[in-house]
Order: C-alpha cells, then sequence, then structure tokens
C-alpha cells in the first residue's frame, strides 16, 4: 500500500467538515467528513481478487491495511456525505454510514478510490455500528464481481477481511439478533459520489458546494462536457441519465434486482 501513488483530488476541490472524526451528526455544507477506520482485533484476509489487485499494483496481503488498522503516507480517509429518499420520502442527510474511502490511488492508467466497508462509525452512521458482516460482505464481494464480468457497470472488489470481531445483527429481522462475524470488504471504483451527493446539497439550497461539486464531477469523470452555461449542464444530465437508463436495463438483463 505504501508504494501506491496516493492523491486527494476531491478533498482538496470539495469543501469537507471542519470537525476531524467524532460521532454521528448533521454536518451542513460539506461533502466529506476526515474520518479514522476503527482497529480491528484480528483482521485476516480470506478473499482477493487477483484481477484488481494487478490493476492497482499490488500483491495478495496488507490485512492491517485491508482491516483498517493502519494507514499509509498518501491515504486521506474520509467518509462522504449525500442524502437520499428512503420508502418514497425524503430522509435528508444519510452519507456512508460504514464506509471510508482511503484516498483515491493513480494506477498510471486511471485514477481509482479504495474504499472500506464496515469499517467503523462515521458522523453518517445515525444510529448504527458502522460494521458490516460476513454473510453480507461475501455477497458483495462475489456479486460485484460477476456482475462486472458480466458487462454490468458496477463497483469492483479487492479484498474481503474478517476482523476477529462478533457484530450483533437480527438476521431475519424477528427480534432475535445474535452475534456474527465481522468483515470489511474493500470496493474499488473510479469515484463514490452519487445523486444523492447533488441532492443534500439541492435540498438545502447550497449553490457554492453544489457547484464546487459539480465542477469536480465534470472535470475529472465527464471532462467531454462543459457545465460553463445552462445547455452544457442539461447536455451534461441527458449523458448521465442515458447510462444510468443503459445501467438499469443491464440489471435487469441479468435479473439483478436493487
Amino acid at each position: 500500500m505504501g508504494d501506491l501513488r496516493w492523491e486527494m483530488r476531491f478533498v482538496m476541490e470539495t469543501p469537507g467538515d471542519s470537525v476531524h472524526g467524532g460521532g454521528p451528526r448533521q454536518v451542513p455544507g460539506a461533502c466529506w467528513s476526515k474520518v479514522r477506520p476503527s482497529s480491528v482485533p484480528n483482521p485476516v484476509l480470506r478473499l482477493w481478487s487477483d484481477e484488481m489487485g494487478g490493476i492497482l499494483g499490488l500483491e495478495r496481503g496488507g490485512e492491517e491495511f485491508l482491516g483498517g488498522n493502519q494507514i499509509v503516507d498518501g491515504m486521506n480517509p474520509y467518509a462522504q456525505r449525500y442524502g437520499g429518499h428512503q420508502f418514497g420520502n425524503w430522509a435528508g442527510q444519510l452519507g456512508d454510514g460504514r464506509a471510508i474511502t482511503l484516498g483515491e490511488v493513480d494506477t498510471g492508467e486511471e485514477i481509482l478510490e479504495l474504499q472500506l466497508k464496515g469499517s467503523g462509525v462515521t458522523p453518517y452512521s445515525r444510529f448504527a455500528d458502522g460494521k458490516a458482516v460476513l454473510r453480507s460482505s461475501i455477497r458483495e464481494f462475489l456479486c460485484s464481481e460477476a456482475m462486472h464480468h458480466l458487462g454490468v457497470p458496477t463497483t469492483r472488489a479487492l479484498s474481503l477481511v474478517t476482523t476477529g470481531e462478533d457484530v450483533v445483527r437480527d438476521i431475519l429481522y424477528n427480534g432475535n439478533p445474535a452475534p456474527e462475524d465481522g468483515a470489511i470488504v474493500c470496493r474499488v471504483a473510479p469515484s463514490f459520489i452519487r445523486f444523492g451527493s447533488f441532492q443534500i446539497h439541492a435540498m438545502d439550497g447550497n449553490k457554492s458546494a453544489l457547484r464546487a461539486l459539480a465542477e469536480h464531477t465534470v472535470k475529472h469523470h465527464f471532462p467531454e462536457h462543459s457545465i460553463e452555461d445552462d445547455e452544457g449542464v442539461i447536455e451534461w444530465t441527458k449523458h448521465i441519465a442515458k447510462e444510468t437508463a443503459l445501467m438499469i436495463a443491464h440489471w435487469m438483463r441479468v435479473g439483478f434486482v436493487h
């Protein structure tokens, strides 16, 4: 991990939280909050993608990093703030409640973000513990890699680490919580920006944060577009709508239900 070339484009170009770390709270005006992954007692590497490791220039291993116990120079871990709808109603601030992005890695051909899912409490955890369990983590690792190889746009998975700690979950939602094995998946994508990243600022009426996020997104992920005028914004929006519709068509093609 220490040999990777780390970038900090997102945190340098968008507004962030003035408080470092801390528990669940409202973070008005921010796109992200700096937060360190929680330490775990016994990280053990259980699954590894040789293909994804090759793209990043990594060899199998690095449990202490992939489990969130160690941060190397160049990493700048943060949780992203976003909003969204739940059950048809605007839910306000949501955010990365159990995912922490370690930073952006320059592979020489592209820049990819590495994110640890299940790595502890963030300002966006609300009433949850920020952890993930082994069964859902296996599902995410296998399904994301399968979807990619089926030609479906998706995040990728680099690794799955068990943490050596118990995480209590109500598996059947029947009022009988029980301990399960904790786990962390390292997810990889060009960006984890989503619709809700923009929605939260639009709903708050924060035009400056919205503009900064849009400029960052277009500059690095849609360089063929310009948002200097309304026509440019409309064309960019059409592009996103088309790509999203195509992705959902791919979901239907393989029988995936979000």
